[in-house]
């Protein structure tokens, strides 16, 4: 496994790390055992959050016996100080450590939270605190917003930045990876894989392998997919041909209002699965149509309680019409079951 270093940090870590999501599914034990895995094939950097479940105590089993080998990042999604100090001790206890590599500020993509994680009493005091204090080595953030993050990046203030970034939200690269490496700053990318909904791993990795700056996190949760992103990391290359070919017409396929399953809308107090709705139409194109349509009614029957509040779309970083999106959605799935009935 090559390695990469994170910007001006010192930190050195294998050239794709591991997104710590997808283990929340997985019963104790087996999480335990896909992390360890990770390691023994060279996988130094491990990602997750205190919000994620048991994300946390999971990695911070599995990675106990080799801690000074691995880099441990994680994430608070507190906005106050007092809030984020409570969650930096909640994280040191679960990760099984007296000190975390990186600490990130969650989700920071609108003004108003930039504002108040950086103001007096902001988050960012505290975490600073406890970088002097010696728990926490680093400062991150993570974001859904060009301008935002840029914004954070200029200040100075923070040491990475994690951001998603894939064939299809390719954006950062003109502006906003340019300043973070101006700044020094350690480039992590979440949704390598467009959070679930780009199928095609190799067409996935061979774009990011253009960037060997850029660390992916894939979230994982067996052997099989970790093995298959480390065969494409065997012989690193640009895309060929046949593979920008497919690259262009899976992005015209999708355009630019798709949900990127963040899920930053959700809960919805009316019990609207809101990101399920969203990604029926590219699940429906992979599995027989009598099972996605099994699978998918619940969700699609969750919808008639929504009252049109507009919080999902007030809540989403990527601005997208998501009531509007709904509708489109549930067309399309009864469209869909009249044609396979």
């Amino acid at each position: 496994m090559r390695t990469v270093t994170l910007g001006k940090t010192g930190l050195t870590v294998s050239e794709f790390g591991f997104g710590g999501i997808p283990i929340t599914r997985l019963a104790f034990k087996d999480a335990v055992a896909v992390v360890r895995y990770a390691f023994e094939q060279g996988i130094t950097l491990f990602d997750t959050a205190n919000a994620y479940r048991d994300s946390e105590r999971k990695i911070g089993q599995a990675l106990a016996p080799v801690r000074d080998e691995v880099i441990c990042a994680t994430k608070t999604s507190a906005r106050d100080a007092k809030n984020a100090a409570k969650h930096v001790e909640k994280s040191l206890k679960s990760l099984r450590t007296s000190t975390i590599d990186l600490y990130q500020l969650h989700n920071v993509s609108n003004k108003e939270t930039l504002e108040k994680v950086l103001a007096p009493g902001g988050a960012y005091e505290a975490l600073e605190k406890a970088r002097s204090q010696g728990t926490i080595r680093l400062i991150g953030l993570s974001s859904h917003s060009i301008p935002i993050a840029i914004k954070a990046c200029r200040t100075g203030l923070f040491d990475t930045l994690q951001f998603p970034f894939n064939f299809i939200e390719c954006e950062p690269v003109d502006k906003l990876f340019t300043v973070a490496m101006e700044k020094g700053m350690g480039i992590i990318a979440m949704k390598a894989l467009g959070g679930g909904l780009l199928q095609r791993a190799d067409l996935c990795f061979r774009f990011l392998q253009q960037y060997p700056y850029v660390v992916p996190i894939p979230g994982i949760e067996d052997k099989r997919e970790l093995e298959e992103i480390i065969d494409l990391y065997r012989s690193p290359r640009p895309p060929s041909k046949a593979e920008w070919n497919e690259i262009e017409r899976t992005r015209a396929e999708l355009g630019t209002r798709f949900c990127h399953r963040c899920e930053y809308c959700l809960p919805c107090k009316r019990g609207v699965q809101i990101s399920m709705i969203l990604g029926f139409r590219s699940n429906a194109k992979r599995f027989p149509p009598s099972a996605v349509i099994s699978v998918w009614d619940s969700a699609m029957r969750s919808l008639e309680n929504c009252e049109e509040c507009g919080e999902c779309a007030e809540k989403c970083p990527y601005e997208l019409p998501v009531p509007e999106l709904l509708k489109e959605s549930l067309s399309y799935f009864r469209n869909f079951v009249r044609d396979h009935r």
